[in-house]
Formats: structure tokens, sequence, C-alpha cells
């Protein structure tokens, strides 16, 4: 490598070669979430991974045996309707599994932007 190649390359590395972002840490309001829920691609635990929710229609995680009443509910999973969902997901939809609601708005709103980076 010439001096110059060296030179030229010192400089366009860091501009061709984006660092990669570290995942954000959940919010202490997740905790709950976490008892059941993975935020790993693919893993499915008591409840199904979270991973891409945000954007998804309900009741479609692969691997993961959903209720009836959630895979006909046609709902999509936005900030609104997980804002809905999670103050009462047997109210929203009754028959579904899960049955632990998240009163608290601001830690609703905590979870569900922790839920939005998790592409």
């Amino acid at each position: 490598m010439t001096k110059a190649s060296f030179v030229l390359a010192a400089i366009l590395l860091p501009v061709a070669a984006p660092a990669l972002a570290a995942p954000p840490e959940p919010p202490m309001a997740f905790a709950v979430c976490r008892s059941c829920h993975s935020t790993e691609a693919g893993r499915n635990g008591v409840g199904p991974t979270l991973r891409g929710i945000v954007g998804s229609k309900a009741g479609a995680v692969p691997g993961y045996v959903f209720s009836p009443a959630l895979k006909k509910s046609g709902i999509r999973w936005d900030r609104a309707s997980l804002d809905r969902w999670l103050q009462g997901p047997m109210k929203m939809v009754p028959g579904t599994k899960m049955v632990i609601p998240v009163t608290d708005p601001t830690k609703r709103k905590a979870i569900i932007d922790y839920l939005a980076t998790l592409k």
C-alpha cells in the first residue's frame, strides 16, 4: 500500500464503515414484560418475542401459538394499539393469553418507545 493509499483509507474508513450502535437498554418498566417475553428474534417463551413487534400484525410471530381471539383480531401493532393493549389486554381482546396490564401511562410510553427500537 502506498503512503497516499494509506492516508486516503484512513480518511475514508470512518465514513465508509459506520459504527454499530449498541442496542438500547430496556426501561425499568420493561421488567414486567421480560418475565414472559424475549427481545431476541425467534426466541419465544411464555409469550412471543417482541423483536420487530411494532408494525407487525397481531398473532403473527412465527413459532408462537397464539389464542384464536388474538389471531382473528386484525390488529396491527402501532403506538396507539400497543398503548390500548397494555392498558388491558383482556379488555381489548377477550380470550387472549396475556392478562397483565400496565396501568401507568408513563410506564406504557417507556415500554412502547423501547419496543419501537427493536427492529
